[in-house]
């Protein structure tokens, strides 16, 4: 099992980033698109590439996501390329703006769900039209006690199979990651906002 990497507050992930510190942001392009950490890169969770980053800076990432989760899946993939200083923004972007701290945001109207609700939607959803439709067909109610089943497990493993489907929908692209100059920005040492 990797380890578990350092997590940082708020207000220590906006003093290194401030020093020489970089945010890589590891949401789905249309989250980063509809708010995020000013000069972050967006390298999304499923094109995470240890290789390709482990080479590509000489200090800390601030890796951030929502909620944390996925910012310490990407920590753990980055640590098996041998790239180890890396710290999780502890909670998130959630965090992060609960604190009142600096955002650059979409356009009205642009702005797109984060994952963790887009799951709460597709999960409930289910659910309810699995329980509603159980009392005309009795054996729909197995198609709650999946959903159910598959939360629990989310909730043990830390990891969303649910949220891992979703963000392969045109819906969470936005403008699209350009993970190769994501990449390069991290390896010229700039920060570049999207």
């Amino acid at each position: 099992m990797p380890a578990i990497p350092p997590t940082v507050t708020p207000a220590q992930a906006e003093q290194l980033l401030a020093e020489t510190a970089v945010a890589l942001d590891v949401r789905t392009p249309g989250e980063f698109a509809t708010t995020r950490i000013a000069g972050a890169v967006n390298i999304p969770l499923d094109q995470v590439d240890a290789r390709r980053i482990a080479g590509t800076a000489d200090r800390t990432l601030v890796l951030v996501c929502q909620s944390g989760p996925r910012a310490e899946q990407a920590a753990g993939r980055i640590a098996e390329g041998g790239y180890d200083d890396v710290v999780v923004l502890a909670g998130g972007m959630g965090a992060w703006e609960a604190e009142g701290r600096p955002v650059e945001r979409a356009a009205q109207g642009q702005e797109k769900w984060a994952m963790e609700r887009q799951v709460r939607l597709v999960a409930g959803s289910i659910a309810l039209t699995s329980v509603l439709a159980s009392t005309v067909f009795p054996k729909a109610k197995w198609g709650a006690a999946f959903i159910g089943g598959g939360l629990t497990f989310a909730a043990v493993s830390n990891t969303c199979m649910m949220a891992n489907a979703l963000s392969r929908l045109p819906y969470n692209q936005g403008p699209g990651a350009d993970v190769d100059g994501a990449v390069e920005q991290l390896r010229a040492g700039t920060r570049a906002s999207a």
